[in-house]
């Protein structure tokens, strides 16, 4: 008997550490499929994740629909269907565009040109895929979740609501209109709603101050302009109790908690992890890529091992499967 509960406490001991890490799949299972699209929705959801994020921007016509950028050049094919409707900077924006108009597009994996940014991932052009609502995101998420007796979450980023704002949009406001609906709005619901521009989740505060809603303030490097604020003051013990007054967690790019060296073979923690967690917030760090992992990690698991023993809480992927697989099994 005392050898058999030996054995049995062997087993339970030989459980990942940190098996209850968050897991969150960067729009979808985006290393596999075009990104954002149901496809990557449903893959990603098979791969059992704790939340699928979708990223929202609004159209013309007060549409949310599921993409990454404010542009849709990136990976949609725009330029051939509609050639006159971009706009002096020599760009296409989906705020232009009715939802009509943006269903008639053809989703490509991104590309540059039509180079995709990631060589190994999906053909450019191959297949069909569209852009989907956000109403369509949840309904195959929410029914997926039912056939499949899981309860895996959304994590839904707004895009540039100051951007918005300037085109006549209330970016917010639609979206939490359909959070509303699909019961997202109430206390235990497997939700975080992010954002780089602190200013929509203070505007969050104010209009919805009973949401019970988590809110997740992403931080970005300042030369990306992703807004107008200072991220890195946002780094500091002090930018950091700040955001606790309004915010349940952090976002941050990962080298900004895995300081790289120059020549990218080493690393430095540094504090913002435990600046975070003083101030009782969560840290997300973004995003692991299975085809693109730093020098001083060698393979997906020393890097899983080596970002969760800085103590973050959990991890956006493109490869949720390989996270789920690491963590969970």
């Amino acid at each position: 008997m005392l050898r058999f509960l030996l054995f049995c406490l062997v087993l339970t001991s030989c459980a990942h550490p940190f098996k209850d890490k968050v897991i969150i799949a960067h729009r979808g299972a985006s290393g596999y499929v075009p990104e954002h699209t149901l496809e990557a929705v449903a893959m990603a959801h098979a791969f059992n994740p704790d939340y699928i994020e979708p990223d929202v921007v609004i159209t013309k016509d007060n549409r949310a629909i599921v993409l990454h950028d404010i542009h849709l050049e990136g990976n949609t094919n725009v330029e051939e269907l509609y050639p006159r409707k971009k706009r002096t900077d020599g760009r296409w924006y989906p705020v232009d565009f009715t939802l009509k108009q943006i269903k008639k597009l053809k989703v490509h994996e991104r590309a540059k040109g039509k180079t995709t940014v990631f060589k190994n991932r999906f053909p450019y052009g191959a297949s069909s895929f569209e852009v989907p609502t956000l109403e369509e995101y949840i309904e195959l998420v929410q029914g997926l979740n039912k056939s499949r007796k899981k309860n895996i979450g959304i994590y839904p980023e707004i895009k540039a609501p100051a951007f918005h704002k300037e085109n006549g949009k209330d970016a917010l406001g639609i979206v939490m209109k359909i959070l509303t609906k699909y019961g997202y709005n109430k206390p235990g619901a497997p939700i975080f709603l992010q954002c780089f521009d602190p200013d929509l989740l203070l505007d969050f505060k104010k209009r919805y101050p009973d949401s019970p809603i988590k809110l997740v303030q992403l931080i970005a490097h300042d030369s990306w302009g992703e807004s107008k604020h200072n991220y890195a003051k946002m780094m500091t013990p002090e930018g950091i109790k700040k955001i606790a007054s309004y915010a349940d967690g952090i976002g941050p790019w990962f080298p900004f908690v895995l300081k790289p060296s120059k020549d990218q073979k080493s690393y430095q923690e540094t504090m913002l992890v435990k600046w975070a967690h003083d101030a009782g917030l969560v840290v997300h760090p973004y995003t692991l890529r299975d085809d693109s992992l730093p020098s001083f990690a060698g393979d997906t698991k020393s890097f899983l091992n080596i970002l969760f023993k800085a103590k973050v809480d959990g991890i956006f992927t493109d490869f949720p499967d390989s996270a789920v697989n690491i963590l969970r099994k």
